[in-house]
Formats: structure tokens, C-alpha cells, sequence
């Protein structure tokens, strides 16, 4: 009998908490857009070059109020881009199933179309 109401308690906290995020996320103002990240090489290209900028900052002994609001300004583009590369990660690993399965099954051509693509995309990531 405990567990059911268990359950219905961590429901109930749950769905608070969730409110209470999205009350957090409507108070706060409008805030930047970064650097777009429209396609996986400018994702990847952002990520290097704001992550060059964001560990300067952090290699600095104390963090003055400009170098808050500068990390703050940044972290809008890396998390573009981390949401670019995420989003192509998925579709990648998509097509290297493709590529295991027809290897599994004979199907060479598919093997080698699919296998292109795969290595298309990820050379983007490992140079």
C-alpha cells in the first residue's frame, strides 16, 4: 500500500519541480542567440573557437563581472553548436547502422554508400 502512494508522491515532487523550472526559465529575460550553427563544420568550427575563448577566461585567477557576462555571451553559441553536433551525431550513428547490418547481410553497395557518408560527416570531427 505504501508503494502506490510512493509513487503518487514522487509524481506530485516531480511535476513541482518541473513547474518550478519552467517558472525560472519565464522569468528570465531574453537573453543572446550566439553564433548559429547551421551546419556540423560551422558547429564544430564555434565550438574550437569559443572554447579557445572560454578557457582563457577560466585560466584567469578571479572572474570580474565583464568576464561573467563574456562567458555568459558565449556559452549561447557553444551550446549551439553542441546542439548542431548532437543532432548529426544521431543521424550519423543512424547511417553506421546501415553500415552494420548490410555488412551482416552481403550488401556491399550499401556498405560503401552508406559507408562514405559515415566518414563524410565524421571527418568533420576527427582531422
Amino acid at each position: 500500500m505504501q508503494t502506490p502512494f510512493r509513487l503518487f508522491a514522487g509524481i506530485i515532487v516531480l511535476g513541482l519541480s518541473a513547474a518550478s523550472w519552467a517558472q525560472n526559465d519565464a522569468e528570465r529575460p531574453a537573453h543572446f542567440k550566439g553564433e548559429p550553427a547551421e551546419t556540423l563544420q560551422q558547429a564544430v568550427s564555434n565550438l574550437s573557437e569559443y572554447n579557445i575563448k572560454l578557457d582563457e577566461l577560466l585560466a584567469k585567477d578571479q572572474l570580474t563581472p565583464m568576464d561573467m557576462h563574456e562567458v555568459h555571451q558565449l556559452t549561447y553559441t557553444l551550446e549551439n553548436a553542441l546542439q548542431k553536433i548532437q543532432a548529426d551525431l544521431v543521424e550519423t550513428a543512424e547511417v553506421l547502422e546501415e553500415v552494420h547490418i548490410a555488412s551482416e547481410t552481403g550488401k556491399p553497395e550499401v556498405v560503401k554508400t552508406k559507408g562514405q557518408i559515415y566518414l563524410e560527416t565524421t571527418r568533420t570531427l576527427v582531422k
